[in-house]
């Protein structure tokens, strides 16, 4: 990644509604050649829209969008030929075979005859489908759908991959060889976007990423930039199953008197649970934990549990948004439709 370099993609004030629903909102975003760039956010954050929108497949609303030096919202068709796009849903004809379901996709990317037999040899080598090529689609494992997906979308051998929840649904052993993929074409130099609500994916494959919370970008840097910014380990304590709000507050005060307390947030769809950053290096590292459950004890308010760990990206967007990304999922999907 080189962000001296011009910017691969260049989002500016992005904007997008579904009726009177605003999925995106004044988003902008740069994202540079050869990196690996990550939206995370919950179901109906405005993701999978902003990629939409990247792609030429959904009209915005408002903005500007600039891939590889082009205006991409005047000239769609062009557009599509640097970019390889994977949706989350997969869509194969099960009455094909692998092989013949990519011999289609070149078809239809008009890739010169001369060129389709190898461009497909390596698009099934690359992601180690050359056994099941000539088998129905409608015998594949998930993963293995997943991959052909994919080797459906770089056969025209595109600049940027646009993925949209690439391991969704996938076991461990199929989403550890999707990271290795990834990673492998990242180094041969291909720009790589995509969106998850897998935390630990985002901190693992990307380079920088956005976190985006209902339409908006909230926070963006590197994984570890970003966690540092919170200034300190997390404590995440619960001093009843279901804590009543005046004992929480009561708590939130007390904790925010101690010196090493930096940060309490009181997490009321987790029953009144107080999130905590303090200080890395207070009461001996990992033994802040016992100086807070010491100042609750000599208040005589009750512990059910108390943890510690290094900050994670969760603990960014509960920072920015007083919420978990696992709790803006269940709100979402217990409320509207996402997109």
């Amino acid at each position: 990644m080189n962000t001296l370099a011009k910017p691969a993609i260049s989002i500016h004030h992005l904007s997008k509604s579904w009726g009177d629903r605003p999925a995106v909102q004044d988003l902008s975003l740069s994202i540079y050649p050869g990196e690996i760039f990550g939206l995370l956010g919950p179901n109906g954050a405005g993701k999978t829209t902003t990629l939409r929108c990247l792609c030429g497949l959904v009209q915005p609303d408002g903005g500007e969008i600039e891939v590889l030096g082009l205006d991409a919202l005047a000239h769609p068709r062009d557009l599509r030929r640097m970019l390889g796009y994977v949706a989350q849903e997969i869509a194969l004809d099960k009455v094909l075979t692998g092989r013949e379901l990519l011999e289609l996709q070149a078809a239809l990317y008009h890739i010169p005859k001369a060129l389709i037999a190898e461009r497909i040899e390596q698009a099934l080598e690359m992601l180690d489908l050359q056994e099941p090529a000539d088998r129905l689609i409608g015998t594949y494992s998930g993963g293995m759908k997943k991959r052909l997906d994919l080797a459906a979308g770089l056969l025209h051998q595109p600049q940027i991959l646009i993925l949209d929840e690439p391991t969704v649904g996938l076991d461990i052993e199929s989403r550890q060889m999707m990271w290795t993929f990834l990673r492998d074409i990242k180094r041969q130099g291909t720009t790589v976007v995509l969106t998850s609500h897998y935390l630990e994916e985002v901190d693992a494959l990307s380079d920088r990423v956005a976190i985006i919370d209902q339409g908006n970008v909230i926070a963006k840097g590197t994984p570890s930039q970003l966690k540092e910014k919170l200034g300190g380990d997390r404590i995440t304590l619960r001093l009843r199953e279901f804590t009543p709000d005046h004992e929480a507050q009561h708590a939130k005060t007390l904790l925010e008197s101690l010196n090493m307390v930096q940060n309490v947030i009181i997490n009321g769809s987790q029953g009144n649970a107080l999130n905590l950053v303090v200080a890395s290096d207070a009461a001996g590292g990992d033994g802040a934990w016992a100086a807070v459950a010491a100042a609750l004890r000599s208040a005589s308010l009750p512990t059910f549990s108390i943890t510690q760990a290094k900050p994670s990206l969760d603990d960014v967007y509960l920072a920015a948004t007083g919420r978990t990304l696992t709790d803006a999922a269940l709100a979402e999907t217990g409320g509207r439709k996402t997109k």
